[in-house]
């Protein structure tokens, strides 16, 4: 399994005073024990939160100001918007006071998924998204994400590099560099579709629930597109949790988001690959130790399975 190393998130007692104490009052019991999971990269507080009556709820806050608040409302709204039987928690409350605005999920009890060979999460993984982009997103959840735009329509790389080609570039890469840059140039186009789409699909955006399963969680990125996005997405986390690159490829290849679309998925994992490749490249961000690294294995693993579609 593949799970990016914590970031430095905000903690419990970053929270105003206020903040918390009306939180614990609309909760109806005070925190006991506040736990931050590994995993992840952003910067705010996103956190396990124990209550005095042994109830547990999930907590996301950050200041009004903060970018990271309109991600957190952003998917407040698409977890209110989703299919009932999506594989995702439930949205308990919004709350904004203290200049600060928290979002309270329903807790999920269980680690992150074991992608790996030897586990069956990511079958049911797959399984789910099929299920999940088998039809057009419903009206409430179009109307949800419709003021949101897809980061995924955005994602590229392989043009700016080819113009000065790092020295590590691999030479898989170097030699199909042209092609490389014609097919990310073709993305945006492929880039509109009317599924659901996740849009930030890792194993430590997933929870293996103990009652539900494997469920998918952080849906701050969630917009509409091709059925192949989160799918495409997904493969190259197959092959850092140890699958070999051939199966993967096969099930890009066979898997029904894919199957029917592969010129689109193909200009997505070369995007996907391309951003990957570019910014790992890029001094490491604050707040987000182990970014880099990850990009770095991320690139190596979305190139691995690219070849196998050129």
């Amino acid at each position: 399994m593949s799970v990016p190393p914590a970031s430095r998130r905000l903690q419990w007692t970053d929270v105003p005073l206020r903040m918390r104490t009306h939180l614990e009052g609309e909760l109806g019991a005070p925190a006991v024990n506040v736990v931050t999971p590994a995993g992840g990269f952003g910067h705010q507080l996103a956190a396990a939160v124990r209550l005095a009556d042994g109830r547990r709820v999930f907590i996301k806050a950050a200041p009004d100001d903060d970018s990271l608040t309109h991600a957190n409302t952003h998917e407040a709204a698409v977890l209110t918007a989703l299919p009932p039987d999506a594989p995702a928690p439930e949205l308990l409350g919004v709350h904004r006071t203290a200049g600060w605005t928290a979002v309270v999920i329903a807790h999920l009890d269980g680690p992150h998924p074991d992608l790996s060979p030897a586990a069956h999460d990511a079958g049911q993984t797959w399984a789910l998204l099929d299920k999940l982009t088998s039809a057009p997103a419903p009206a409430a959840y179009v109307e949800a994400v419709s003021g949101t735009s897809s980061t995924s329509a955005s994602l590229h790389g392989w043009a700016e590099l080819a113009t000065t080609p790092p020295g590590d570039l691999a030479p898989a890469a170097r030699d199909q560099l042209p092609r490389l840059v014609d097919l990310e140039s073709r993305w945006p186009a492929l880039a509109d579709g009317d599924r659901i789409v996740h849009g930030d699909l890792r194993a430590d955006n997933m929870v293996h629930d103990r009652a539900r399963g494997v469920t998918f969680v952080d849906w701050a990125h969630a917009t509409t597109g091709p059925a192949c996005i989160d799918a495409a997405s997904l493969a190259p986390q197959l092959v850092l949790a140890g699958h070999p690159v051939t199966d993967v490829a096969a099930l890009l290849r066979d898997h029904a988001a894919t199957a029917t679309s592969p010129a689109t998925t193909t200009a997505y994992l070369a995007a996907l690959t391309g951003h990957w490749h570019r910014n790992a490249r890029r001094p490491a961000p604050a707040g987000a130790p182990g970014l880099r690294t990850y990009q770095h294995r991320a690139a190596a693993a979305g190139l691995a399975l690219l070849m196998t579609r050129l």
